[in-house]
C-alpha cells in the first residue's frame, strides 16, 4: 500500500496553515512527521483521516482517493480521547464497533491486545483508576483494535516509564513487520531515529526537509569535529583561543569543535600535535536528528522574521 499526500493546502479563515505539503509512505515502513507546535502536523493528519478537506491537493491510497470504507486508519492522538468513567473493555468494544467490527470481533481483538500489553487484569475497571502510563496503553489498544492499515501515533511514548516504553517499541516493530504504514509525530527524536527510515520536517506549513534520514545526514553541511579525549577542559581552553574555531562544546567523551571553514581542519590537527593533550580519536561529527530538526526549523523561523 502506498499513501501519497500531494501538494495539499489548507486555510482557516485568513490563516494559511498548509502551503503545498507533499510526501509519501509505504506499507512496512515508518515515517516521521516532525515540526514545532503549530507547524501543521495535526492539520495534515486530520486531512489524511478526512476529518478536514484540503483547500487544494489530494491524499491518495495506491493512486486513488482515500475511501475509509476500504482503508482502516488508527489514530492515537497526543490529547488522549477515552472515557475516564467507563470500563476499559466497554469502550474498547465501542471503538471497534465504530470502525465497522461486530461486537464479538471488537471484544476478541481488544482482549488479544490487552494480553499483548499485559493489561488483561484491568479490562473490567474504570479507566480513571489506572495510572497515566496504563491509560496510555489502553489508548494504544483503542487505536489498534480494528487492525488498521495505517497507524498514526502522535507522541506515543509520552508519559511511559522505561519498561512500558520497551513494550510499546516491540508493538511498533510488530506493526511495521506486519506491513502497516506507521506515521510517527513526536518531539522525541531518539524514537524517530529508531523506527523511521524517512522523515518530513514541517515549519510554518511548508516542508523544510524530507527524505531518507541517512541521506539527509550525509548531505548535511557542518564544519564540526569530534575530539575524543580525557583532557576535556584543557582541550576546550586550547581551541577557544584559535581564530579558526567558531564554537566549542563539551561532550561526554571529549569536545566538539566547530570550524569557521572545514579546510582549517589541518590547523586543528597541527594544534593537537603540538599540544600535550592525550587524544583518543578525531572524527567528523555526524549530526543527530535533533541537530537537523533544530537547524531546519530555526532557519525557517529566522527567514520569516527577517
Amino acid at each position: 500500500m502506498l499513501l501519497e499526500v500531494k501538494d495539499i493546502t489548507k486555510s482557516f479563515g485568513e490563516k494559511q496553515v498548509l502551503k503545498g505539503v507533499s510526501f509519501s509512505a509505504e506499507s512496512g515502513s515508518a515515517l516521521g512527521l516532525l515540526g514545532r507546535n503549530g507547524a501543521g502536523k495535526t492539520t495534515t493528519i486530520r486531512i489524511i483521516m478526512q476529518l478536514f478537506s484540503p483547500n487544494s491537493g489530494s491524499v491518495l491510497i495506491d493512486g486513488k482517493p482515500v475511501d475509509l470504507k476500504s482503508v482502516n486508519i488508527g489514530y492515537m492522538p497526543e490529547e488522549r480521547g477515552l472515557y475516564p468513567k467507563k470500563k476499559v473493555i466497554e469502550q474498547l468494544i465501542f471503538f471497534g464497533e465504530l470502525r465497522g467490527l461486530s461486537k464479538s470481533e471488537a471484544k476478541a481483538n481488544a482482549k488479544k491486545l490487552l494480553n499483548r500489553l499485559h493489561m488483561e487484569e484491568y479490562e473490567n475497571v474504570k479507566l480513571s483508576t489506572l495510572s497515566k502510563g496504563n491509560q496510555q496503553k489502553i489508548q494504544l489498544v483503542a487505536t489498534l483494535v480494528s487492525d488498521p492499515d495505517i497507524v498514526i501515533l502522535d507522541e506515543p511514548f509520552s508519559g511511559l516509564d522505561p519498561v512500558n516504553a520497551i513494550l510499546l517499541k516491540d508493538v511498533v516493530r510488530e506493526l511495521i513487520s506486519d506491513g502497516k504504514i506507521v506515521i510517527f509525530s513526536s518531539h522525541q527524536m531518539n524514537y524517530i531515529e529508531e523506527f523511521c527510515d524517512n522523515i518530513v520536517i514541517l515549519n510554518e506549513g511548508k516542508i523544510s526537509v524530507s527524505g531518507n534520514i541517512k541521506e539527509i545526514k550525509r548531505s548535511y553541511t557542518n564544519n564540526k569535529v569530534a575530539i575524543e579525549t580525557e583532557d576535556k577542559e584543557e582541550a576546550l581552553k586550547l581551541f577557544m583561543a584559535e581564530n579558526c574555531v567558531k564554537t566549542t562544546e563539551l561532550t561526554d567523551s571529549g569536545i566538539l569543535v566547530e570550524l569557521v571553514e572545514w579546510s582549517e581542519i589541518k590547523d586543528i590537527m597541527s594544534v593537537l600535535s603540538d599540544s600535550k593533550i592525550n587524544v583518543q580519536s578525531v572524527s567528523m561529527y555526524e549530526p543527530t536528528l535533533n541537530d537537523i530538526f533544530v537547524d531546519y526549523t530555526d532557519s525557517a523561523v529566522e527567514e520569516v522574521q527577517s
